[in-house]
């Protein structure tokens, strides 16, 4: 093998290209630098939060999204366990991306839940986080109690989005070619309810959204791509999405 065989292969799937598609404006994408305000906004409303959400005991993971980290869940974590949830972090470091024993991962971690707590696991999953879910749950259904995906990109193009370079750069797979079978569109056979934003900034929101019967309900909602675990309106959707998911 020629020596700059390797660098080559490395680069070849971080910098793969492909056909351009429809994006979300700039300007939302620049409204996503509110964060530091969402986080305190959350913090001041956390108690409100915890009373408004209708906690019902059940077993929740949550799933960060690219290049996030359980501290990035954390608010979102505290507000629905005060609420009466029980929720888990997903317990594997920073997100980076999709390998080949992603789920596997995820599988070892909800048995892991599971042998405290016994029952079906929900599944909470932000951006990426809920391709994890979704994918997920259509392969241990049994262990699922539902999903709820965050600003995910399970609907059209997968670069209809802001992140999909990053994505490739980061994870060293083709944003099309998942290292897991993957199909983004096919609704996991629980519950799934699709969180979605006009001005999420990162992602197209129709890509988020979904269409008819590759989720059963979508919740649109006030935030940006960040805010979804971060800003109060956020964190108050996933709880009206769990009450949909409720058996």
């Amino acid at each position: 093998m020629p020596p700059y065989a390797a660098v080559t292969t490395f680069w070849k799937d971080r910098l793969a290209s492909g056909p351009r598609a429809a994006r979300p404006p700039i300007q939302h994408l620049v409204g996503n630098m509110a964060l530091p305000f969402d986080l305190a906004r959350t913090r001041a409303q956390a108690d409100i939060l915890a009373r408004t959400i209708q906690g019902d005991g059940r077993t929740l993971l949550l799933i960060p999204g690219l290049l996030a980290s359980d501290a990035r869940m954390e608010p979102m974590r505290a507000i629905l366990n005060k609420a009466g949830f029980d929720a888990h972090h997903w317990g594997m470091g920073r997100n980076y991306g999709p390998k080949p024993d992603s789920l596997d991962a995820i599988d070892r971690r909800v048995d892991e839940i599971r042998r405290t707590t016994g029952g079906p696991v929900t599944l909470v999953g932000w951006s990426l986080g809920g391709l994890y879910a979704r994918e997920y749950a259509k392969l241990a259904t049994a262990k699922v109690g539902g999903v709820v995906t965050l600003g995910t990109p399970f609907s059209g193009d997968p670069r209809a989005n802001h992140a999909w370079r990053l994505y490739q750069l980061v994870s060293g797979t083709p944003v099309d070619r998942p290292p897991f079978p993957c199909m983004r569109e096919v609704k996991p056979p629980v519950p799934t309810v699709a969180l979605w934003a006009r001005r999420d900034g990162v992602v197209l929101p129709e890509c988020a959204k979904g269409r008819r019967g590759e989720r059963d309900s979508a919740i649109e909602v006030d935030c940006t791509h960040m805010g979804f675990a971060a800003a109060p309106e956020g964190i108050a959707a996933v709880g009206k999405a769990l009450a949909l998911t409720r058996a």
